[in-house]
């Protein structure tokens, strides 16, 4: 294994696979060197291995020749016969497409043995952690932090790279991070391109859906008040007091989110009479395109926040457990509403594990976010782009 780049950014690649699992924003947050790799490599197969919910987002991405699925929850349940079997028959295939570069940007035991599976003879991912990386942080970060953020490849992953991407500093945001890369492969130093299609069905979809609900001509605005983790969820109360406020202002509410924050979104929408529920009835391209029509949106950190920042969109989010110098809106710092607490950031997942009432998340007032949204929008000139 070397740590040295050599020769790596002449080299004309020809299979190429990006390996990003998941979740959502994560996957937005690799566009960048996706867009890259393929102006650097313009006639190479680009394939990329996901989790299986998220392939139908990046399918009709021109810049990716094939979507591999990897089955995720599998991983749940390794000793089952069927997850071998098809951990296997994955393998095989990934040996057989004859990779000659792997880039692995999740960093993780799953993702390092699927690289070292496509015996590619370079395979790129992140090094192990180094202590004094977090002791040379100019920000003394609690210590929870340091048991649970991010500060290089986990798991003993980084033993099936053959080079390590180089990051001196772990104060950068994980687009950064990724596209740290790029010098390796000699890729080009322009501003990060989130672009990606959204499909013309997609489109039609929520050009349906608001049709549908009487607001296909209205200004939006969208709240996602979901997240994966518990502790980062800002209170349902402070989501419907932001619906309110904009429905009295005569726009339009909707909430959007996944199937499984139909019940949150529900009880936000209870307490905000007009505010329309969507979570759960659009695909990923299709919220895609719903929060590319709004005119602004209102999330915690979750990947809406991280679509709106893709697509260019208004927004504001609630931070609490993370940092956002690590993980918000990428460029966009003054969008990022915090209450700066001793605790914060913690990188807990669950609420049982906080030890301190949620205060991260329940001292940041409604009026605050309110007030934020509302200068967002004036210096968006009126919010009103609807595309």
């Amino acid at each position: 294994m070397t740590s040295t780049p050599a020769g790596l950014s002449t080299r004309d690649f020809r299979k190429i696979l990006l390996i990003k699992l998941s979740a959502v924003g994560d996957v937005v947050h690799t566009f960048p060197v996706l867009n890259k790799l393929r102006r650097r490599y313009p006639a190479a197969q680009i394939d990329w291995l996901v989790s299986s919910p998220i392939a139908e987002f990046l399918s009709p991405h021109p810049a990716i020749n094939n979507i591999l699925e990897f089955a995720r929850e599998e991983w749940t349940k390794p000793w089952r016969l069927t997850p071998l079997a098809n951990s296997a028959r994955l393998a095989a295939r990934l040996r057989a497409a004859g990779y000659d570069l792997v880039l692995d940007l999740q960093g993780q035991l799953r993702s390092g043995l699927c690289a070292r599976a496509t015996g590619a003879p370079v395979r790129i991912g992140f090094g192990k952690p180094v202590a004094r990386r977090w002791e040379e942080m100019s920000r003394k970060l609690p210590d929870e932090a340091r048991k649970h953020a991010w500060q290089g490849a986990r798991e003993g992953s980084w033993l099936a790279y053959t080079h390590y991407i180089p990051l001196p500093s772990l104060e950068v945001h994980a687009v950064d991070r990724y596209l740290a890369v790029g010098p390796m492969l000699g890729l080009d130093d322009g501003a990060a391109d989130f672009s990606f299609p959204i499909p013309r069905a997609a489109a039609d979809r929520i050009d349906a859906l608001l049709d549908y609900y009487g607001i296909a001509n209205a200004k939006l605005v969208a709240l996602a008040p979901g997240t994966v983790w518990e502790t980062k969820q800002w209170r349902r109360e402070g989501f419907a007091a932001v619906a309110r406020h904009f429905l009295q202002e005569g726009l339009a509410v909707t909430l959007i989110g996944s199937a499984r924050e139909r019940a949150l979104c529900d009880e936000v929408a209870a307490l905000a009479p007009g505010a329309i529920n969507l979570a759960g009835e659009t695909t990923l391209p299709e919220l895609a395109a719903l929060i590319r029509r709004s005119a602004i949106a209102v999330t915690n950190d979750s990947g809406s926040m991280h679509l709106a920042v893709a697509l260019g969109r208004p927004i504001v989010s609630v931070f609490g457990p993370t940092y956002p110098v690590w993980a918000g809106p990428y460029r966009r710092a003054d969008v990022a509403l915090r209450a700066d607490i001793p605790c914060s950031p913690c990188y807990l997942r669950q609420l049982s594990r906080c030890m301190y009432a949620h205060d991260c998340m329940r001292e940041v007032t409604a009026e605050a976010v309110i007030e934020r949204a509302e200068g967002v929008l004036r210096n968006a000139g009126a919010g009103v782009r609807v595309a």
